[in-house]
């Protein structure tokens, strides 16, 4: 069990390529014990961005605070305080905060991203039984 608040959680500086501005804190992770998710939270200053770049997990947003986009290959989302955002596997994107505040929103992840998510195909006719055709 963890119980803290998030301003005693390390603001280390986002340090992949194609951010600016951009900086996170690992509320909940492997290293408190969770076997399953990571709850980051993103602080991004006015003009700064994330990396744009994809990868094959998930991710699950709750924007906080501050105004922002969410720039993908299908185009620019803004974004307010209280929106929920999903981002699915392999899609290219970035969050930019467009606003005058600091962007501040909550970001979950599975932890084990290593593996590739592929969906399960079901085959009706596998146990010779098909239903509703």
């Amino acid at each position: 069990m963890k119980i803290t608040h998030y301003s005693q959680v390390d603001l280390e500086n986002v340090e992949m390529e194609g951010a600016r501005g951009a900086r996170i804190r690992w509320l909940i992770s492997d290293k408190d014990g969770a076997p399953n998710f990571a709850t980051r939270l993103f602080e991004v200053d006015p003009g700064g961005f994330t990396p744009y770049h994809s990868h094959s997990w998930e991710h699950e947003n709750f924007i906080v605070a501050g105004e922002g986009v969410l720039t993908t290959a299908n185009g620019e989302f803004p974004f307010h305080p209280g929106d929920v955002i999903y981002v699915e596997p392999n899609l290219k994107h970035n969050y930019r905060n467009t606003g005058k505040d600091i962007l501040k929103f909550l970001c979950i992840i599975p932890l084990n991203k290593s593996k590739k998510q592929e969906k399960k195909i079901i085959n009706p006719f596998a146990a010779g039984v098909a239903s509703n055709c």
